[in-house]
């Protein structure tokens, strides 16, 4: 796929990212790229550039490149709904599970991709929908997680867990996680939950301090439907997707996932496996 058309998308509060989208706009059109940029990354910039809005990109471009942190490609994968838009991740945050490209490598990796020379990994991400009362009043997508846990006041919450309308186990912790393998390494590790590889098909439910010791974590298969029953009847629940939005959830609510019909399509860098990003970010094996 010849690459004509850039998107940039970035955390534009950053220091870093003014002193690298002006460069990056300048190498790109010396290339004959056209470039496109989201409105907050324009207005952080001195220069009149097109802007549009996160959502609006995807349509206009061949490939996106995000400038920031996890979270910044999260917002990202949301934005792209469903279109086949390749995103290059540029780690200019700390941690940085999925947006593993340094600033030090962005050029040569840009030669590369405006070449031909990529490939990419389609991660998959959770629909979702919040029903109440047999009426579905909010949709999501996730790339990375969905949770339910507690508002303000630190009082135990109470679940169903069904899948594929068969009753799976009742929960009574301070929330539940619902994680793709690519927010493994997220929330749900930091739960409890166990690490899956990106290829693998499965979701994870991990309980958030469980009040019960025989509910541990469970691995599902991703073709699975999975409904979660808000069971609290004093307490409010919370439901936050990707750690970045927000929908306040009632009793006997239900919370519906299931596999996004398309996936995320994320630029792999050449010379870095998985289990060697996991290795520099957690420090396994260090004495």
């Amino acid at each position: 796929m010849a690459i004509k058309k850039v998107g940039i998308i970035s955390k534009p509060k950053k220091a870093e990212v003014g002193e690298t989208v002006g460069p990056l706009l300048d190498w790109l059109r010396a290339r004959s790229i056209e470039v496109c940029l989201d409105k907050e990354t324009g207005a952080s910039l001195a220069r009149g550039e097109k802007c549009l809005t996160r959502n609006e990109i995807p349509s206009h471009v061949d490939l996106i490149i995000v400038l920031g942190g996890d979270g910044t490609l999260l917002a990202a994968a949301r934005a792209i709904n469903r279109k086949h838009v390749p995103l290059l991740a540029v780690n200019l945050g700390s941690l940085g599970f999925l947006t593993v490209i340094t600033r030090e490598e962005l050029y040569s990796t840009l030669e590369r991709v405006l070449a031909g020379d990529f490939e990419t990994q389609s991660r998959v991400q959770i629909e979702g929908e919040l029903v109440r009362a047999d009426e579905a009043i909010s949709s999501f997508l996730a790339l990375n997680d969905v949770v339910l846990n507690k508002g303000a006041i630190a009082r135990i919450l109470d679940f169903e867990l069904l899948v594929d309308g068969r009753f799976v186990s009742n929960y009574k912790s301070d929330g539940l996680i619902i994680s793709t393998p690519t927010g493994s390494t997220a929330y749900s590790l930091a739960a409890g939950g166990p690490i899956v590889a990106p290829t693998v098909e499965a979701f994870i439910v991990t309980p958030i301090c469980a009040h019960t010791l025989s509910n541990r974590p469970l691995v599902l298969p991703d073709t699975a439907t999975i409904d979660v029953v808000v069971k609290s009847l004093r307490e409010a629940a919370y439901l936050t997707v990707d750690g970045q939005v927000g929908i306040a959830a009632r009793s006997e609510d239900i919370v519906r996932l299931r596999k996004a019909p398309s996936g995320v399509d994320i630029i792999q860098p050449r010379g870095k496996d998985y289990f060697e990003i996991l290795r520099q970010k957690l420090k396994w094996g260090e004495m």
